[in-house]
């Protein structure tokens, strides 16, 4: 009998067995993968999953993996024009001064690891159906690795089991709106010139509305993609990888791409933006990271919101456990728990997706920010939580730039 049974042994799931063995829950870690398994992903890691890595005491660990250190974002607009922000040239100096860039092959196996020290687990295992009683969900059924049947039983279950979770099937709260989902490709590549200590994020005429990126991501390697709603992609026909070699191939990039090497063929994955407030709790049951549709929409970031969804859900089921009420009812906490951490964020964030389809907008901005180091202070400081975010929002936002 465990207190929470975790569907999904990525960073929100390990994350929620990792607080969950804080608090003194006993956790089963469940993943139909075996480790090391790659996750496609833009594999860049904000400011914010820094912060819970650095309260895990895991920062020192982290920093062997192979990947970079990220102190620098570029934003390019549709003219081409670049704004450089220096993480550690915020108002506050006090803050979490980079971010990494670390696949997701790496960083996942890293934390599965810290997590199997504090928790039970069975990778290759495949949960193929919820267990029910009374029509709360008390725990899962599915296959191992030898194909042998079994079944756990717990006071809770986590869905950290990504955009297509079996427990947010399951439990019929699955939904997939191309409105508020995005998709994206990834293809890594060897020998892209300039890489260093930053993420670029261009939006070009290409990709209009999203944007295409270049990641380093450690020994000459880079992350490179593009992301789009998948709306937008499905309304226009438009093939992602055709876009994405149209850049490459353009005037703006070809001199970096000139010897570089493909080193897989460029793969796919959604992105559930958290634009509307999904479902994601009920009896006996939570939806944690992707699988409650928690991406940010304008960044496109989904890891640090999912890493806090496991911190906020292991501290539900740890009052859930002293109460003992795994009702709806009582598990409403973890959703506004979850809400009034990330709902702003969130909500402010899907104003600027709209916002960016704007060239005028986009170049206005950009080229304002790449004349003025105060104006590029400020941005530097929104990135790092110090100034809210629902400042972007505010039209006197966008005068203070053009006054500063």
């Amino acid at each position: 009998m465990y207190d929470a049974i975790i569907v999904g042994a990525g960073p929100a799931g390990t994350c929620a067995a990792l607080y969950g063995h804080r608090l003194g829950l006993k956790t089963l870690l469940l993943d139909k993968s075996q480790f090391p398994r790659d996750k496609t992903c833009g594999d860049a890691f904000s400011g914010k999953s820094v912060k819970i890595m650095d309260d895990l005491g895991l920062i020192e660990g982290v920093n062997e993996l192979d990947g970079s250190i990220i102190k620098r974002i570029i934003f390019a607009n549709p003219r081409h024009s670049e704004c450089e922000l220096l993480l550690d040239k915020s108002l506050n100096k006090e803050h979490i001064s980079h971010g990494y860039v670390i696949q997701r092959m790496v960083f996942d196996n890293f934390m599965f690891e810290q997590a199997k020290n504090v928790s039970d687990y069975e990778e290759g295992f495949t949960v193929s159906d919820l267990i029910f009683k009374d029509k709360a969900v008390i725990g899962v059924k599915g296959k191992s690795l030898d194909g042998i049947e079994k079944e756990y039983i717990g006071s809770l279950v986590f869905g950290a089991d990504g955009p297509n979770s079996i427990v947010s099937k399951k439990t019929g709260l699955y939904e997939m709106d191309m409105k508020h989902t995005a998709v994206g490709i990834r293809c890594y590549y060897d020998n892209v010139k300039n890489l260093t200590d930053q993420i670029e994020l261009h939006y070009v005429e290409e990709t209009n509305p999203g944007y295409f990126w270049i990641f380093p991501a450690g020994k000459n390697r880079a992350n490179v993609g593009v992301g789009l709603l998948k709306s937008i992609v499905k309304q226009e026909n438009r093939r992602l990888n055709d876009i994405m070699i149209n850049v490459i191939n353009s005037d703006n990039f070809r001199h970096r791409f000139r010897d570089a090497v493909a080193l897989e063929k460029p793969t796919g994955w959604n992105l559930p933006f958290g634009s509307i407030r999904r479902e994601n709790h009920g009896d006996g049951f939570l939806l944690l990271g992707d699988a409650a549709g928690l991406v940010d929409p304008f960044t496109g970031e989904g890891i640090g919101n999912a890493m806090e969804s496991g911190r906020i859900a292991a501290r539900i089921a740890s009052k859930a456990k002293e109460k003992h009420n795994f009702k709806k009812e009582y598990l409403r906490y973890y959703d506004e728990e979850l809400w009034k951490y990330l709902g702003g964020e969130l909500s402010v964030s899907t104003r600027l997706l709209k916002l960016a389809r704007s060239k005028f907008l986009l170049n206005f901005v950009i080229d304002r920010a790449a004349r003025n180091e105060k104006v590029r202070n400020i941005m530097s400081s929104m990135l790092a939580d110090e100034i809210p975010k629902t400042e972007l929002s505010n039209p006197l936002f966008y005068l203070k730039i053009l006054f500063s």
